[in-house]
């Protein structure tokens, strides 16, 4: 009996945390959209009839760096569905050992 609890439980963290950063993902990949089309924007604002060539190097790059991020975000969502509780370990590892490097490097400054 106690074993299902905790099974279920690792599963109900699991699944928690899988939303919380598909939530993550989806929020960074809407800000990163927002800043490409508010620089593409500018882009074209500033440029204008000018600057042909620069225009479109810009937009061809702006272009790649929103696919890169779609393609890293789209990978990263396929990792959470489908290994719910080793992201969960991952990001509780990040977590413990970001604490840690705070506490040692606190630790230091206080002698």
């Amino acid at each position: 009996m106690r074993n299902r609890e905790i099974e279920q439980q690792i599963h109900d963290t699991a699944g928690r945390a899988g939303e919380r950063v598909r939530d993550y993902a989806n929020g960074a990949s809407s800000s990163a959209q927002d800043l490409i089309e508010r620089g593409r924007r500018r882009i074209r604002e500033r440029f204008g009839s000018h600057g042909n060539d620069y225009r479109r190097q810009l937009s061809h790059a702006a272009e790649d760096f929103a696919d890169e991020a779609n393609y890293q975000y789209r990978r990263l969502r396929r990792q959470v569905n489908r290994h719910p509780a080793a992201t969960v370990a991952i990001v509780a590892g990040t977590i413990g050992a970001f604490l840690l490097l705070r506490q040692a490097f606190r630790s230091r400054d206080e002698d």
